[in-house]
């Protein structure tokens, strides 16, 4: 793991985190516990005897593993889940707000090219309605 991000989750450290398939993306998520443990509030609210929300659960929590980043900032990733990133040799640590995701690097670098997706339309589609603030930005 780089120094500066294992730095910047120096208070996560002791606590651990879990890992685990993306639900969109061919990489990893990694979650730190107290971000893993909000996450399973708004799951554990879900009615589990409706169909789709145990499917969704179950393909959600599909190979969650709980790790630990050593004194030495390793992170020992299950083959399985490498497999599933088709992690080959060089990775991409790359923030997404409250977890790290862990990327093969050139499927990174291919699903940031831009080359299927209209980056200037997809912000305004997804963020151009937001205005929390009352000075304009958002």
């Amino acid at each position: 793991m780089p120094a500066p991000l294992k730095k910047q989750l120096a208070t996560s450290l002791q606590n651990g985190f879990v890992l685990k398939r993306s639900v969109f993306q061919p990489c990893l998520e990694l979650y730190p516990m107290k971000e893993w443990d909000l996450m399973m509030q708004k799951i554990n609210k879900l009615n589990r005897f409706v169909k789709k929300n145990n499917d969704f659960i179950r393909r959600f929590t599909a190979g969650v593993k709980v790790v630990e980043i050593d004194a030495l900032g390793r992170l020992l990733v299950p083959k399985d889940l490498v497999a599933y990133s088709c992690i080959a040799k060089e990775v991409v640590f790359s923030s997404a707000v409250n977890i790290v995701e862990i990327w093969d690097k050139d499927l990174y670098e291919k699903s940031i090219s831009g080359d299927d997706v209209d980056f200037a339309d997809l912000a305004e589609e997804v963020m151009g309605n937001i205005n929390d603030d009352d000075n304009g930005i958002s």
